[in-house]
């Protein structure tokens, strides 16, 4: 006689934090990209999310963002982690032009009673596929970067974690009467997370 096992997408709270910081590095490459702050060839293409991502080959951005996603997955494990900014400057001048915010709300009781959830990879996928296709159209609905520019990551923890010493103390960078752009939100159920952009209003500027 045939029998036909069901099987349900587990999330499991390492798991979950998996699929976050995976997916705080694939952002961030595409940001990199989309924004032109390192040049078109030093990407690769490579498929992720059912779509073409483009990722640095520069040693340095790839040491980088690997160190920072290890680090990101083992606060999310410990539902420290409230938020992560990617933040755009002038290399002159150091002004901040975009920063692009990434909240984190996470499961309590899976942290603290280390329950699991449920939900299809293929849902969760779908949701960051969405947000990544924002990322990748941002040249549309962002102004140009004119300049040469640099990058840094901002880590926003709970009080009682410790700071790693390849981390430093730093002020928000923030940009005054920002413009505002909110992306899609995905969730794995243990982690929520909402993406925002925010970037420089140089129109306050014009002439009426």
């Amino acid at each position: 006689m045939a029998s036909r096992t069901a099987s349900k997408d587990i999330i499991t709270l390492h798991g979950s934090a998996a699929i976050v910081s995976e997916y705080f590095g694939y952002a961030s490459n595409s940001i990199l990209y989309n924004r032109g702050v390192y040049p078109e060839e030093s990407f690769k293409k490579v498929k992720k999310y059912g779509l073409t991502m483009l990722l640095t080959e520069d040693e340095g951005v790839k040491t980088f963002i690997s160190n920072l996603t290890a680090q990101l997955a083992e606060w999310l494990e410990t539902g420290k982690l409230q938020r992560v900014v990617l933040v755009i400057m002038s290399k002159a001048s150091g002004e901040v032009l975009e920063r692009w915010n990434f909240s984190i709300e996470t499961d309590s009781e899976v942290v603290e009673k280390g329950v699991s959830r449920e939900k299809s990879d293929k849902e969760i996928m779908r949701e960051i596929q969405a947000i990544m296709r924002q990322i990748a159209s941002s040249i549309t609905y962002l102004p140009c970067l004119e300049e040469p520019c640099v990058f840094d990551v901002l880590a926003y923890t709970d009080t009682d974690v410790a700071v790693p010493f390849t981390w430093i103390e730093s002020d928000p960078k923030l940009i005054a009467n920002p413009q505002m752009v909110k992306l899609h939100s995905f969730d794995t159920k243990i982690h929520k997370v909402d993406t925002l952009v925010s970037y420089r209003n140089d129109d306050e500027w014009d002439e009426a």
